[in-house]
């Protein structure tokens, strides 16, 4: 093994994680990352005016069922207990998220108990839809018209840049009614921040004497071949040089403003109103609620199409078959000695605990296989 290099091509948690391990097995693994930084999009660090951690690339909550991966990460970094609260702005109003028995009580002027909630829910939701195949049909069918177009319709659209009659109904099976007045957006049995930031954690685990990582190196299909076997964790596209063409991706602009005191009291606020150009405000001074700040530092979040010199964030899957993904899937199973991860590898939104997941089970399966390994 000592003389088998591997190249592991993006310093996000996918390549961390299998390089770490490929590692402790005795590989010798290179970390190639074009930014001058590792962690990927979950890379935070201390505002300079503020002191502030921030969540560079957009807001991230480590929640999972997964104790295995609650384990692991806690191996290389302290964390602390957070909840991730939402709050929304409809019409000026502010409301909690998911939607629960608060949410539903306040937006239709009621008192409800959790059982004549479900009752007028079940009254008011479109029953008749069996099926759900888009966003729009699963929302009608779980919350009915006025909460659907209260809270998700709009900010659906900006979001995704398209009517929500295009997106998968599996997209909004992540957000229950809840019939109860639990405000916690997840409902993982762990949840929390790492204690120094996401950053601080990925560069633990990468620190081991088989790794070595090399930041502001972007590497292509070209410059490989020195390598007995690649661990790809950037765009799938991007492999090919686009030869095809780009798959479509959504990208998130932020507008960054410093303030004394506080701003809006919470982490994040949705603003589902269509006529509101962002989507969300984050206040990051509070996914670190154990921190004193006398300043804070909020983000406004826009959502755009992907353009090349873009970040790109969200995969597209809309209803309609993706030709152009099948075309680079097509190809990218029959390469020899490259295998695809994470979210930009695999064209997948994937949340950081399920990337963890795959990397260690792509990991051991690499360790253990005899006959070769095609990921």
């Amino acid at each position: 093994m000592k003389n088998f290099k591997v190249a592991l091509v993006g310093a996000g948690f996918s390549c961390a994680v299998i390089a770490r391990e490929l590692a402790e097995a005795g590989y010798n693994c290179s970390v190639f990352e074009k930014r001058n930084h590792v962690a990927g999009n979950c890379h935070t660090e201390r505002c300079e005016d503020t002191g502030i951690m921030v969540h560079k690339y957009g807001p991230h909550i480590f929640h999972t069922d997964d104790q295995e991966v609650w384990l692991y990460v806690n191996k290389f970094s302290s964390f602390k207990e957070y909840i991730n609260r939402v709050k929304a702005v409809v019409n000026d109003e502010v409301f909690s998220l998911p939607i629960n028995l608060h949410t539903i009580n306040q937006f239709f002027k009621k008192n409800l108990s959790p059982k004549e909630a479900r009752e007028f829910i079940n009254k008011i939701s479109i029953s008749h839809i069996d099926n759900p195949v888009s966003f729009e049909e699963q929302a009608l069918k779980f919350l009915g018209k006025e909460l659907y177009e209260a809270f998700f319709k709009g900010y659906t659209e900006k979001q995704w840049g398209v009517s929500p009659t295009e997106i998968p109904s599996s997209i909004l099976k992540r957000l229950p009614v809840r019939f109860n007045y639990d405000d916690n957006y997840f409902s993982h049995q762990y949840q929390g921040m790492p204690l120094n930031g996401y950053t601080s954690l990925v560069e633990s685990i990468l620190d081991h004497k088989n790794i070595e990582v090399f930041l502001g190196k972007e590497m292509s299909k070209d410059n490989l071949q020195d390598f007995d076997h690649v661990f790809w964790s950037g765009p799938l596209d991007a492999f090919y040089k686009f030869d095809l063409g780009r798959l479509p991706y959504r990208t998130l602009m932020f507008e960054k403003e410093v303030l004394d005191g506080d701003y809006q009291g919470t982490a994040v606020m949705n603003y589902p109103d269509s006529d509101i150009p962002f989507t969300r405000i984050t206040e990051h001074k509070y996914f670190s609620p154990w921190e004193d700040h006398d300043k804070t530092i909020i983000f406004r979040e826009y959502s755009s199409e992907c353009g090349p010199d873009d970040i790109p964030y969200y995969p597209i899957h809309l209803n309609n078959e993706n030709k152009l993904l099948s075309q680079y899937q097509e190809r990218s199973n029959i390469e020899k000695n490259i295998t695809f991860v994470g979210r930009l590898g695999t064209y997948r939104y994937l949340d950081m605990d399920v990337t963890i997941r795959y990397a260690l089970d792509t990991s051991k399966a690499f360790i253990s296989s005899k006959n070769g390994f095609k990921g």
